[in-house]
């Protein structure tokens, strides 16, 4: 018996509760949907269902490039409703998919603000904050997509009611400073972007980072003091952008555009093929190559919600650099001239067939 199967023997007779991790555990009581999969098609189909502790409806997203780093739930709060107030020790983001409505937030010392926000706004509640979010219309729902740190913080305390009702106040996350949520921020070299709220990502300025290829633009954004983080970046028509790895965890919601990605682990001959179109969200598995690819007639923006912050480290393997620096120069990113001939084929024939111009002619490709 080799030793993968003397381990699997060994669990076989542990109880049987130890064999769920206490995030496992805590999923399956909170009672609605846990989506899984290498992808989600568009996150204003996932099916919700209703959700007791926040008063609203619900699903959980467990996709393949977590690794229980990180996760991420869909939140759907009906017309002219309102989540229950909730306060919580793990970091949470929030981007909305659609709709508009409002955020309290106050603190145990008694600060307390709001702010309104629409779709496309992105926004993170600072930590161990009391926070509720209200829908702006009595007419439709109002979709939200959560992103935050659970899996590490329940499968460290192992202690819901702990994780839940701290009342310990982090007054360098929040000190209840006006225009804590305003929008305004402080622009630093590397395009990082420090704020707290953003109005709307789909037209955020962004910048250019022509170490990442194909004419492609960025802005990395810090939040809240948090060590999870974001960035968007955008590329044009007929273009894609070079392969490069990080660690796992990184949340990309395709905001604008329509093409396809593709993983694939160090040494695979084969490649996992990810399409894609507004809406769409996929986690790249930590340190796969990934490459992304614009076959559609408007250049593609995304939103990637992450780990690997500039401000706050947490673990190397989560905090993955060098993804704009060539693999033979000891970074991680495959340039074009040593990517495998087969992508750009790829990308040839699906631009081809969808009768979209490459605009590859200024980078040194391999057919």
């Amino acid at each position: 018996m080799d030793d993968g199967g003397r381990r699997l023997a060994q669990e076989e007779r542990l109880p049987q509760e130890w064999r769920k991790s206490a995030y496992e555990r805590w999923l399956e009581s909170e009672g609605i949907p846990v989506v899984t999969d290498v992808a989600v098609p568009d996150l204003r189909e996932v099916a919700v269902a209703p959700w007791p502790r926040m008063e609203a409806r619900g699903a959980y997203i467990r996709l393949l490039g977590t690794e229980d780093t990180n996760n991420a739930y869909v939140l759907e709060i009906a017309p002219g409703g309102r989540t229950a107030a909730e306060r919580h020790l793990y970091e949470e983001f929030f981007f909305v998919v659609d709709g508009r409505g409002g955020c309290e937030v106050w603190n145990q010392a008694g600060a307390r603000q709001s702010f309104e926000w629409q779709a496309g706004s992105l926004f993170s509640i600072p930590l161990n904050c009391s926070h509720r979010l209200h829908n702006g219309s009595g007419r439709s729902p109002v979709r939200l997509l959560g992103v935050t740190t659970v899996p590490l913080m329940i499968n460290l305390l192992h202690n819901a009611e702990f994780l839940f009702n701290c009342p310990f106040d982090f007054l360098d996350r929040f000190d209840g400073r006006e225009g804590y949520f305003g929008g305004e921020g402080t622009l630093y070299p590397g395009r990082v972007w420090d704020t707290n709220f953003v109005a709307d990502v789909h037209r955020f300025q962004l910048h250019e980072w022509a170490e990442r290829g194909a004419g492609g633009k960025n802005v990395m954004f810090e939040f809240a003091n948090n060590t999870l983080c974001a960035h968007v970046s955008e590329f044009p028509v007929g273009t894609y952008k070079k392969a490069h790895r990080h660690g796992p965890g990184a949340h990309v919601v395709i905001l604008e555009g329509d093409g396809y990605s593709l993983m694939w682990p160090e040494g695979a001959s084969e490649m996992t093929d990810v399409p894609w179109k507004p809406g769409s969200m996929f986690v790249p598995p930590g340190m796969w190559w990934h490459q992304h690819f614009n076959t559609g007639p408007t250049p593609a923006r995304y939103l990637a919600i992450r780990w690997g912050g500039a401000k706050w480290k947490v673990a190397r393997y989560l905090d993955i650099q060098g993804v704009d620096k060539s693999k033979k120069e000891g970074g991680n990113q495959i340039e074009y001239e040593d990517q495998d001939p087969r992508v750009h084929r790829r990308f040839v024939e699906r631009c081809e067939t969808r009768r979209v111009p490459v605009r590859m002619g200024a980078f040194p490709v391999r057919l």
